[in-house]
């Protein structure tokens, strides 16, 4: 099956989403305009035209009526996805590296780098109506982060808890009725480059710089399983149907070399969920893959490159054909 190329960034990719029903998908890169393209036929349905600069991070409501993003203009950003208006503006003193909608979407969380003089924090602002007063209300809850700035977080269960993941490679799970530190796990020994939650969302899948990508358990944080590759592991996402795993990284962009490609560095590459075997490799991207996604269907996936694509790979038969051979005693 031949991808979809989809092809509208200048800039490398910083991250893809698929929305709720999977009819959408968004990328963000390091251009100032985040995409929304239609995820059948990879037709560019429109773009979000506002930030100055890098956008980090974006995330769409599960009824697909509202985006957030978040980017190095020191702006979290939300738009009506219809019209692609910018309907509020919320600005920090530092980058937003990080932006999530809850999963009933009446709250959305983001989260300042450690820049200027600033700390890095959490700000959680409610989002059930959204308009313009957004732009100058105060959050709802914000906290500074006094160890190794947040690079990714998911929402924990029922909304009462957000996971960070940090620059160290902690794992830190906050309650936010108090805003206090509930759980900390030390699992990766570098920057967690990306966090994702299953579909049911009691586990997460964590991605490290430290060249492994980690199962947990979303309320206990208890690790389950471990992926292990070569390289920085960028990117790794939950198939929503089969016990599949896949991972996408590749080396910094200053150590990539023009035989990188050939070599096999950037490819997506799939494992098993529960043996933590290899199984299969996805070529196509020229250079490191910095966000992976599955279909909410789990019958195709779609990955951001450094080079500034967006591939979209459906699966063949013998893909969902396969199966471990194991001994069941």
């Amino acid at each position: 099956m031949k991808p979809l190329m989809l092809q509208g960034h200048e800039r490398a990719i910083t991250q893809i989403k698929y929305n709720r029903e999977g009819d959408l998908l968004f990328s963000a890169a390091k251009d100032s305009k985040p995409n929304v393209w239609w995820s059948l036929n990879g037709e560019r349905l429109g773009t979000f035209n506002g930030h100055g600069g890098v956008v980090w991070c974006l995330d769409v409501d599960w009824q697909s009526i509202n985006l957030v993003t978040g980017g190095g203009d020191s702006s979290t950003r939300l738009w009506d996805l219809e019209t692609g208006k910018n309907i509020a503006t919320i600005k920090t003193n530092s980058s937003v590296r990080t932006c999530n909608f809850s999963f009933s979407a009446n709250q959305a969380a983001y989260t300042t780098d450690k820049a200027m003089g600033h700390p890095c924090e959490v700000f959680i602002v409610d989002t059930r109506t959204i308009d313009d007063s957004l732009s100058t209300q105060d959050p709802i809850l914000k906290w500074e982060i006094t160890d190794s700035k947040v690079t990714s977080f998911v929402w924990g269960c029922s909304d009462e808890t957000i996971i960070t993941g940090h620059e160290a490679g902690d794992l830190i799970q906050w309650d936010l009725r108090t805003g206090k530190k509930v759980h900390s796990v030390k699992e990766h020994t570098h920057q967690i480059n990306d966090m994702q939650l299953s579909r049911d969302g009691t586990m997460f899948i964590t991605a490290s710089k430290d060249q492994t990508a980690k199962l947990f358990d979303t309320n206990s944080l208890e690790l389950l399983k471990e992926y292990k590759t070569e390289r920085p592991v960028n990117s790794a996402a939950l198939s929503p149907i089969l016990d599949h795993v896949v991972l996408g990284g590749g080396q910094d962009a200053m150590e990539v070399t023009t035989t990188s490609t050939r070599q096999g560095k950037f490819d997506a590459r799939f494992f098993h969920l529960v043996f933590e075997e290899e199984f299969g490799r996805v070529k196509g991207h020229f250079g490191p893959i910095n966000s992976l996604a599955f279909h909410p269907d789990g019958k195709s996936f779609a990955s951001g490159g450094e080079d500034g694509y967006v591939r979209v790979q459906s699966f063949d038969q013998s893909y969902f054909d396969y199966t471990f051979d194991y001994n069941r005693d």
